[in-house]
């Protein structure tokens, strides 16, 4: 009889694994958009996203089904990337726009499009990662303040004058990059997320 509870046991561990190995792998395109805001360049966006599986798997049993799960990769991903920049620091591993600069010889209206993007992906880098990190989960990823508060271990106050900084600042690297140009630099963020509620 024991050893039939301990079956039962077994398999519906075994289904709750797996459950959460699928939810898991359904939030990864989230992760990835996310990681590519945080970390500006793809192969070190996809490392993100990997370091952060990674520890999502090996942390399985800290986490809570009640809270979110994206919320609680999230929180695992920015202390991954947050660890990751203090790490360059130390080691004096800078690394400019210009190198994320696209390949000469694309065609002209990509040009135009990869230039608009680039000015927003450069304004974006210049405010303090705490700065981006907040505009990106709020404006990209379409999360509340409560939730980034959350994930960023902050109080919900902290988060909203930080990204009123933030997107002071950012409206202001925009509108100097847009007197820098004959063509005018429009956001593909919905103006409603770059200002406040």
């Amino acid at each position: 009889m024991a050893a039939m509870a301990s079956g039962h046991a077994h398999a519906r561990g075994g289904r709750i694994r797996m459950d959460f190995r699928s939810r898991l792998a359904a939030e990864i395109p989230h992760l990835r958009r996310l990681a590519r805001g945080l970390a500006g360049e793809a192969a070190l966006a996809d490392d993100l996203v990997e370091d952060c599986l990674e520890r999502a798997l090996a942390k399985e049993n800290f986490y809570d089904p009640a809270r979110q799960l994206r919320t609680w990769l999230y929180a695992i991903m920015r202390d991954s990337r947050v660890g990751e920049l203090r790490r360059r620091s130390r080691a004096g591993l800078v690394k400019s726009v210009d190198d994320l600069a696209p390949e000469e010889g694309e065609a002209a209206g990509e040009q135009e499009d990869q230039a608009a993007v680039r000015s927003i992906a450069e304004a974006l880098e210049q405010l303090p990662y705490f700065h981006r990190e907040e505009i990106l989960l709020v404006a990209l990823e379409d999360m509340s303040y409560r939730e980034v508060a959350k994930i960023i271990g902050a109080p919900v106050g902290t988060v909203m004058s930080r990204l009123s900084r933030a997107r002071s600042a950012l409206s202001a690297r925009l509108g100097s990059k847009q007197q820098d140009c004959s063509r005018p630099v429009h956001s593909p963020l919905p103006k409603s997320r770059l200002t406040p509620p």
